[in-house]
């Protein structure tokens, strides 16, 4: 599995990561971008263990997501559906297998100082941390436009649809569509 992995996430991270598939029996597969979600955990009698990563991320966006999925699944082997799938066994779960990487040399160190702040507390996608999100982002290797690239007053098109930027909130960036004369939140990483 080693020379499949190579082009998916850092080479200093497969050993572990192998071992953790291993022993769970985990079927792992990359696939083309869903547009929902970076990745995927499943479990079946019949197909066991099933671990899908979107294969457009960068390696370090991959091995986060891909960390993120074994984690699910080392809390069903233990606990089954008795838990949230991101609940605080998740959380310490993910947090116990992310922090093997930190001192490996994977990182670059304005990931890894994002992700020390998001793995505190982490949510069910990095997606939800704008920041992680951003730096992350820098190493993608096939750019697209975010709504945070457009400028201010600038018009841009999402889902058919055209929008006005025009301000900044704390969190999400407030958006006005010129057909409905409706306003609109937009995460600033929407492509």
């Amino acid at each position: 599995m080693s020379t499949s992995l190579i082009k998916f996430i850092p080479k200093n991270s497969i050993q572990l990561i192998e071992k953790w598939i291993n022993k769970l029996n985990i079927d792992l597969k990359f696939v083309n971008p869903r547009k929902t979600k970076l990745g995927d955990f499943r479990f079946d009698n019949i197909n066991g263990y099933q671990i899908t990563v979107n294969n457009d991320l960068n390696i370090f966006s991959s091995l986060i997501t891909l960390t993120h999925e074994i984690a699910h699944a080392f809390v069903y082997n233990k606990y089954q559906n008795k838990v949230k799938p991101h609940g605080e066994e998740w959380k310490e779960s993910y947090k116990s297998l992310m922090l093997n990487f930190f001192n490996l040399d994977i990182f670059p160190e304005d990931i890894l100082s994002s992700l020390a702040k998001y793995l505190i507390n982490p949510s069910a996608s990095t997606s939800n941390d704008i920041n992680l999100s951003l730096i992350l982002r820098k190493y993608d290797i096939n750019k697209s436009l975010t709504v945070n690239d457009v400028e201010l007053g600038e018009k841009f098109i999402y889902s058919n649809k055209k929008f006005v930027k025009v301000k900044k909130l704390r969190k999400r960036i407030k958006c006005y569509d010129e057909k409905n004369k409706k306003f609109y939140l937009f995460n600033p990483i929407a492509k």
